[in-house]
């Protein structure tokens, strides 16, 4: 039987205009928050943007991320199989690419708005 993970991950470019969204990942243990992230991605919503420039190795300090109330690296912070809250850190701004029009920013996770439909 398999396991999963149900990341609920906040969305938009402020506390007062944004929404948690319920994503549910599978699990397997020793997974990182940010395998399950670069998984919604993939798999799920490939509007979802995560910054991050190394995987696994603390270095960088780009994916810091608030977990359940605690600021943490989204790369060594493992993946439960229960329910867990992303929010953006309070000195997080929403970044956009020029030239990219609604196209994801390589932005934070919950600072993405989705592409307009057409």
């Amino acid at each position: 039987m398999t396991d999963f993970a149900t990341l609920k991950v906040w969305r938009g470019s402020s506390p007062d205009s944004g929404h948690l969204e319920i994503f549910v990942v599978p699990f397997e243990p020793g997974q990182s928050v940010l395998d399950g992230l670069r998984w919604i991605r993939a798999a799920k919503d490939p509007t979802l943007a995560i910054r991050f420039s190394c995987i696994n190795a603390n270095a960088c300090k780009e994916c810091m991320i608030e977990v359940d109330g605690k600021t943490v690296y989204a790369c060594t912070t493992r993946l439960i199989p229960g329910e867990m809250t992303l929010k953006p850190l309070p000195n997080k701004r929403a970044r956009s690419r020029p030239g990219h029009g609604d196209r994801p920013a390589r932005g934070t996770v919950w600072r993405v708005r989705r592409a307009r439909k057409s």
